[in-house]
């Protein structure tokens, strides 16, 4: 087992390139689709196109795409009520995520799942889970699987800071490193657990701390610079694809919009929200592809308004799609016995 001391990356922004310019512009690639698809998911549930409520994830870009991004075909992934971000990093169908949040028959799991239930197996998203931590435990069991197939695959749980205080997260580090699992923990901290400041559930800001207290590895890191976060996972992941056992990356961000779409968010100031949007990931990628020259500005333009097209067109057609028929809610079920007036 290597050091279990937690190790902080600085947290700042760089200009300094350390990655292949083709990485780094597949990670501006991915966020800007999160944002894009986030956006507009906003914009549909104020035009009434989404049932239920949403939990939206802008301002996090940089941890999904890159903790995602070094992972390989066979790899699996836990998420969660916020997972729309991985979703879309890991490649999910942008038309078919947005018909899954909009109810309808050609999402993802059929429109029956929403907005806090998209999965598509074929991709290792195993599903996001509207139970706080829920998805700790299930990363396990896949990590398990990895394991026992010795592909070299590996796991990846992602979860908020208020996850940390819950019996089912303590079971699974414990049990990550007693059966050495290929389990990489990505916490997404963005201080807030609901309505609650981290320091108000949790004795320290440093979530990363209790992995010392289960000799796992662990980093602390910028969770807004995607080429940070994509350079600490990739270390972690290889580790464990090599039988070095789980790890732990703790990745500071935030998120703009409140917890769901009910909640303003009025328990922050307007200057704490401004002062993390100077710090926006995709301001901080873009700073990065143009100061070393890597895209110009009109290139970068031309990604955004592809990304943008291509994000109208699927939730228009996602929009268009006809809602799950009556007999749909019988499927997937263990239950067959015929119900009244569903023939």
């Amino acid at each position: 087992m290597s050091d279990p001391k937690t190790k902080k990356v600085k947290l700042s922004g760089t200009s300094a390139t350390r990655l292949p310019h083709k990485v780094l512009i597949d990670l501006y690639g991915r966020m800007r689709s999160i944002r894009a698809f986030e956006d507009k998911i906003h914009d549909s549930f104020l035009n009434g196109l989404v049932y239920g409520t949403t939990h939206l994830c802008q301002g996090q870009e940089a941890v999904s795409a890159g903790a995602i991004a070094p992972l390989i075909d066979g790899d699996y992934l836990t998420y969660t009520y916020r997972g729309h971000g991985q979703c879309i990093a890991r490649g999910m169908d942008m038309e078919a995520a947005f018909a899954e949040v909009f109810g309808r028959s050609t999402g993802v799991s059929g429109g029956l799942g929403g907005s806090m239930h998209l999965t598509d197996m074929d991709l290792g998203l195993i599903g996001s889970f509207a139970i706080v931590g829920a998805g700790l435990p299930v990363a396990a069991g896949a990590a398990m699987t990895c394991q026992y197939e010795e592909k070299g695959n590996v796991a990846m749980t992602f979860f908020g800071d208020g996850s940390t205080n819950i019996g089912a997260f303590h079971e699974t580090m414990n049990l990550a490193v007693v059966w050495n699992l290929p389990l990489l923990f990505i916490c997404e901290n963005n201080l807030y657990g609901e309505y609650s400041p981290i320091l108000s559930t949790t004795p320290y800001e440093d979530i990363a701390r209790r992995a010392e207290a289960y000799a796992m590895p662990s980093d602390i890191v910028d969770g807004n610079d995607a080429q940070a976060v994509y350079e600490v996972v990739s270390r972690h992941v290889e580790r464990a694809r090599r039988g070095g056992g789980p790890g732990f990356i703790e990745c500071k961000t935030y998120r703009y919009k409140g917890h769901s779409r009910s909640d303003p968010a009025k328990y922050r100031t307007d200057e704490e929200l401004a002062s993390w949007m100077e710090k926006d990931p995709l301001k901080q990628m873009v700073k990065l592809l143009m100061e070393n020259k890597i895209l110009t500005q009109k290139e970068i333009e031309a990604i955004d308004q592809e990304i943008s097209a291509h994000t109208d067109m699927a939730a228009k057609n996602a929009a268009e799609a006809p809602f799950p028929t009556e007999k749909s809610l019988l499927d997937e079920t263990y239950a067959t016995t015929p119900l009244k007036n569903f023939g």
